[in-house]
């Protein structure tokens, strides 16, 4: 009689799981977001990533032929989703909730596989991920911020002209620059003072 550990050196590739389908790729993808998060994008492997989801190798392959095809699918499945603006009655206090609330994205394992992605992967990688991170993560952010402002106009506490490219651009870039350039986060009481310094004096209604 063939014994187990004989049975699993017959296993193909390495291969310890019989799952298959959507429940073996959800495995494979959650794997790939957690060696992004801990190892980063260039210790991610597809050998390593196998390991993860406790699978073979071949399966990984068979699923996604490049290293930068597993990526993308995996930060699309994993990010979480910018679907409503914190309304609570008040322009200031919304637009500070929003901003912990992108920060806890970019801190969660999804996140941070997005900023390995986006710290590491060199020129011609990254180009591949632009349209994902915009669509991900900037489109969607900077619509919830507009979405804040815009109903601190109907309020009376934010000029209508305020609503401009420009000024949406203020909050994600200062979170990318201190993220990527710094290294750095931001804590509660630098989100409320950069609120309550910059963006409270740029777009509030009335005299100063």
């Amino acid at each position: 009689m063939m014994t187990s550990r004989s049975t699993a050196a017959a296993r193909p590739d390495g291969a310890v799981s019989r799952r298959r389908g959507p429940v073996l790729e959800r495995a494979i993808l959650d794997a790939a977001l957690d060696q992004l998060s801990s190892v980063g994008w260039n210790g991610l492997t597809m050998e390593r990533v196998a390991l993860g989801a406790q699978t073979g190798k071949a399966a990984v392959y068979r699923r996604w032929p490049s290293k930068e095809d597993l990526v993308a699918d995996a930060l699309r499945a994993g990010l979480p989703r910018f679907d409503e603006a914190p309304d609570l009655g008040g322009f200031r206090d919304e637009l500070y909730e929003l901003c912990r609330r992108v920060r806890d994205v970019m801190n969660s394992r999804p996140g941070l596989a997005l900023r390995a992605v986006l710290h590491e992967c060199d020129e011609e990688a990254a180009v591949r991920f632009r349209a994902l991170i915009e669509n991900g993560v900037v489109g969607p952010s900077k619509q919830l911020f507009a979405r804040v402002l815009e109903r601190g106009v109907a309020r009376g506490e934010v000029r209508a002209d305020a609503l401009d490219d420009l000024v949406l651009d203020v909050i994600p870039a200062m979170m990318m620059y201190r993220s990527k350039v710094c290294g750095s986060e931001w804590t509660d009481g630098e989100m409320a003072d950069v609120i309550d310094r910059i963006m409270v004096p740029l777009v509030r209604s009335g005299p100063a």
